[in-house]
């Protein structure tokens, strides 16, 4: 009997759980490894239909089981949380480096390469303009997988991420913001922001792992156009529940953390027309107001 081949799942936290689910419901074709760094999770990980392998990807001597054993990698784990560079791409791709590397490697990053786009579209051709050390990192991932790739004839896939939601997400539910009252920014000063609901976002990774173009990058977003503003009083509409204050950016400079303020001074509306044409994604939820009308209506 042909072997089923082995899928590694680098970073299965929310999202990798959701493609383990999306898998199991389509009668999986992979065998598949999920590497993590905490030996509580390896219960979780195999109920999840995965075989949790043991490393760290900040400690390199602990990734020496992953070389040669896998023909595709789903890379899902973030950067650190400081410097300009990902030392955990680079330690990760040299673990893959050690045997025969694997046929196709797809890397999860986000849109904040980008950077402040002005409320302009903003196809996978524009050029990349971090404006944060926490989108460099990002930058610097795309970079080493790319030129990895190059070097080892792996197919390499960027899917760069917005906003991930789902009402079921531990952070990611809109209407937790809504209900603490989380400030906007007042119309005429507020930028475009972008979301891609977690389960959308686990079949494009699938997708992508089949379908995707070598060197490729992918805008993983979903089809609403809204401002930030616009986006939570939606939310707030949808739900019964009063819309959140709106301030000017001098009070938002006095409220809100640093990161929150680098989340409000990029705008951007993505192109995300190659989920369909490359990788023949169709949405479950195009919009956020769709999510939640599914939601009720399940």
């Amino acid at each position: 009997m042909r072997r089923k081949p082995t899928l590694l799942i680098v970073g299965c936290g929310d999202v990798g759980l959701r493609v383990l689910r999306e898998l199991r419901h389509r009668g999986s074709p992979w065998r598949v490894l999920a590497l993590t760094s905490t030996a509580e999770r390896r219960a979780e990980l195999r109920a999840a239909g995965a075989v949790p392998v043991l490393g760290n990807l900040d400690d390199a001597a602990t990734l020496g089981r992953l070389a040669g054993v896998a023909d595709a990698v789903l890379h899902l784990a973030p950067p650190p949380l400081q410097g300009r560079s990902d030392p955990r791409t680079a330690k990760l791709l040299q673990a893959l480096s050690r045997r025969r590397a694997p046929q196709r490697l797809v890397y999860m990053s986000t849109t904040g390469v980008y950077g402040d786009c002005q409320g302009q579209w903003v196809p996978e051709t524009r050029a990349v303009n971090p404006q944060t050390d926490r989108a460099q990192r990002r930058v610097d991932a795309e970079q080493r997988v790319r030129r990895w790739a190059r070097h080892s004839g792996c197919c390499s896939t960027v899917l760069r991420v917005p906003g991930i939601y789902a009402l079921d997400r531990v952070g990611g539910d809109p209407r937790e913001r809504v209900r603490r009252a989380s400030p906007s920014l007042l119309p005429e000063e507020d930028g475009y922001t972008n979301h891609i609901h977690a389960d959308d976002l686990a079949r494009i990774a699938l997708a992508a792992l089949h379908h995707g173009l070598p060197q490729r990058a992918y805008n993983a977003g979903d089809e609403g156009q809204l401002r930030t503003g616009e986006h939570y009083d939606l939310v707030a509409d949808r739900c019964g529940l009063p819309r959140p204050p709106r301030i000017s950016w001098a009070q938002a400079r006095v409220q809100l953390s640093p990161m929150q303020l680098s989340f409000w001074g990029e705008s951007r509306r993505l192109v995300s027309q190659r989920l369909q044409q490359e990788l023949g994604v169709r949405l479950r939820y195009p919009t956020v107001e769709q999510a939640l009308a599914s939601a009720e209506a399940g």
